[in-house]
């Protein structure tokens, strides 16, 4: 007599673009099978809870009889997660960290490390440089939008004068020099990464700056494809459950 051969596990994966070269290459090694769905990175712009409200839309169309969790490829994200509620017959599993960098880098002890360190550093990596503000797809309703700085920097020119379009892009919407020193280049060996190198150096001289290249690690997100969510780093949230900031290193726990 033959048994048949136990079916893989099925993910469902919500993540933000700047991580699409990463997380392809790791649902391609996962030990799941794991459905990507990227979503802009616009949606960081968004008002406050008005991104959760969009994600929350995506979740509660997943499938549960097509699927054993839903994935998130987004931290903590400036609170844009808080609140999210896992829908009915599926748990939700995000990673245990503040923001991406923890992700591109592999954990958020690493990064803590790295930030209490070299705390001016401005962080880039090769999603990030192929989707920036300049090219990334616009989300309407964002708080950049409704000032009109999602536009180029010429039309702020055509419609303020050159004085006031500098004085706006300072104020409103950039001003990195006030609080960095340092641009750090994340490099996951994906992509065109000469290219990706010489960027984030251009970025680096055109604001004078210094610049680094720090080795990331692919672990974290390998681990969320794989379904081996150990407790210390990823938040299993039942269905029905919500997310909320713990306040903690521990960064998310589940609210009812």
């Amino acid at each position: 007599m033959t048994t048949q051969p136990r079916q893989l596990r099925r993910f469902r994966l919500l993540a933000c673009e700047v991580l699409y070269r990463e997380l392809c290459a790791c649902a391609a090694r996962a030990t799941a099978v794991v459905d990507l769905e990227f979503l802009t990175q616009g949606l960081h712009d968004l008002p406050s809870g008005e991104m959760c409200r969009r994600l929350q839309a995506q979740l509660d169309a997943s499938d549960p009889t097509r699927y054993e969790a839903i994935l998130l490829g987004f931290a903590l994200c400036n609170n844009g997660i808080a609140g999210l509620r896992a829908p009915p017959g599926l748990p939700l599993v995000v990673p245990l960290a503040h923001d991406c960098i923890s992700l591109l880098l592999g954990s958020r002890q690493r990064y803590r490390e790295y930030f209490d360190a070299h705390p001016g550093t401005y962080y880039l990596s090769g999603g990030w440089l192929e989707r920036d503000a300049e090219n990334r797809e616009p989300v309407s309703g964002t708080v950049m939008a409704r000032l009109g700085l999602d536009r180029s920097m010429a039309d702020l020119v055509a419609t303020y004068g050159e004085e006031n379009a500098a004085y706006l892009r300072e104020v409103l919407g950039g001003g990195l020099e006030k609080h960095y020193d340092t641009i750090a280049f994340i490099n996951n060996r994906l992509g065109p990464v000469a290219r990706y190198r010489r960027q984030a150096k251009a970025e680096a001289r055109q604001r004078g700056f210094g610049f680094c290249e720090l080795r990331g690690e692919l672990g974290l997100l390998q681990r969320l494809c794989n379904g081996d969510w150990d407790e210390s780093e990823f938040l299993v949230v039942p269905p029905g459950r919500s997310i909320r900031p713990s306040h903690d290193d521990t960064v998310l726990t589940c609210a009812d």
